[in-house]
């Protein structure tokens, strides 16, 4: 069940802010949103799209997301609201005296915030399994239960069910475009520095980002103009005018089969449509395993953040996220700013490579969603799963970049994502090449 809600409906008149948070609510109180919500604000929420309605009946302009239901990943302060970071270690904290500065802005565009959703504890997997608050099910599939994707697993549902118009949540090897690709969803992530995180819990301060799940590139372009407060500078030229990159290195390999199918199904979709498109070796993506292998950014900078929380609650942890943020405890001051050198380097020298195309293109993720059951039963099989599904993804947060999951043409009955992505700054131009993309294969989709 989706609500009928968009960008226009609630100012148009075509449904009050009230009758679309109550369909909101109808759709987060059922089955498929099942542990999606470690806490709703339904009285707050209520209040917000009443104020919506009597400012519309009263002649009043609205503001611009006036009356859309938006879910906050249970990373972000509210006013008023706990923050747990999907962790029973954080159950015991006081509410947060003030909306972080992402929240702000989602709530002075209108947005009528339903409430704290769930997420990979402290948001580190790309899986999206939580044992303490529960998991999140895949809404793609009624036959058997499927993983959601992470870390933004509760936002990702939220909006794929219709729940909310839109997810705000976090990037930091790809938490956005992950269960975005995974359910048939479009995640936009901003260059990190365009939206701000404070009052946000971290995970790498190096490479988390604020950003959103959306369900077309149209919300996400505007998603993101509030969030980081800025306008898309949009040029208007046509997809074939427009020239892609294809990285054969590394982002093309294991693909399952079907996802291959999807990848090269869209290719050829957009070269009928006038795009050039150029495949090329693009040798500094081998160098990211060993740029990572003690475990990287996160590791690092997760260990400084949660050292003296794990001496006392390391129980209360998920002890497969207790056992990553572990690693970064052999991470020396000397390997960690010889890490940040070397990043920078490799930041200058793709950058480089990327020169003269509007966007890269990628598969975001090798695979479709796979079952969750063995996930949660093998430490093994988790893992391995978790670190193909950040494979794509995490590039673009190590160049400092930005990039879009939009779905490809998938012949399967599972969505697969098609990555738009780039190096830092090239945010409008990724957003309008994702635009021109989506719009030429819905069309041929339909």
């Amino acid at each position: 069940m989706h609500t009928q809600v968009n960008l226009q409906s609630i100012a148009a008149g075509d449904i009050s802010a009230s009758q679309a948070l109550e369909a909101a609510l109808h759709v987060a109180a059922s089955p498929a949103c099942e542990s999606v919500f470690v806490r709703r604000f339904d009285e707050q929420a209520r209040a917000t799209a009443l104020a919506i309605d009597q400012a519309r009946a009263t002649g009043m302009p609205l503001q611009r997301l006036a009356g859309l239901p938006v879910s906050i990943k249970d990373l972000f302060d509210v006013a008023g609201q706990p923050t747990t970071a999907g962790s029973r270690s954080r159950l015991d904290v006081p509410p947060a005296r003030f909306d972080c500065p992402a929240v702000a802005r989602l709530r002075a565009s209108g947005a009528v915030l339903l409430g704290h959703t769930n997420l990979s504890e402290f948001a580190f997997s790309g899986v999206g399994i939580n044992p303490h608050f529960g998991t999140p099910v895949n809404p793609c599939s009624t036959s058997e239960a499927l993983i959601p994707g992470g870390s933004t697993s509760g936002g990702a549902v939220s909006v794929a069910t219709g729940a909310a118009f839109a997810a705000l949540g976090s990037d930091t090897g790809g938490s956005i475009r992950i269960p975005a690709a995974l359910q048939g969803l479009v995640g936009f992530k901003s260059t990190q520095r365009l939206v701000p995180l404070e009052g946000s819990i971290p995970l790498s301060t190096t490479l988390d980002t604020a950003c959103a799940i959306t369900r077309t590139v149209v919300d996400a372009l505007v998603l993101h103009e509030v969030l980081a407060d800025r306008s898309v500078n949009r040029s208007g030229r046509p997809l074939s005018a427009m020239r892609f990159v294809v990285p054969r290195t590394v982002m093309l390999d294991a693909l399952q089969a079907e996802v291959a199918a999807a990848f090269e199904r869209s290719l050829a979709a957009l070269a009928r449509s006038g795009a050039s498109i150029t495949e090329v070796d693009l040798p500094e993506l081998a160098e990211l395993s060993g740029l990572q292998a003690q475990g990287g950014f996160a590791a690092a900078e997760s260990w400084a953040w949660h050292r003296r929380r794990l001496e006392h609650r390391s129980s209360d942890y998920d002890p497969r996220v207790a056992m990553r943020i572990r690693r970064g405890a052999a991470i020396s001051a000397a390997d960690y700013l010889d890490l940040h050198q070397t990043r920078r380097d490799w930041i200058t020298r793709t950058t480089r490579a990327l020169h003269g195309f509007d966007a890269a293109l990628s598969p975001t993720v090798p695979m479709l969603a796979p079952a969750l059951a063995p996930l949660v039963a093998s430490d093994d099989a988790f893992f391995a799963t978790n670190a193909a599904l950040l494979r794509n993804t995490s590039v673009i947060n190590l160049l400092d970049g930005c990039a879009t999951s939009l779905p490809a043409l998938a012949m399967a009955k599972l969505p697969v994502g098609l990555m738009v992505w780039g190096p830092a700054m090239a945010d409008d131009a990724i957003l309008e090449a994702s635009l021109a993309i989506e719009s030429a294969l819905r069309a041929i989709d339909r």
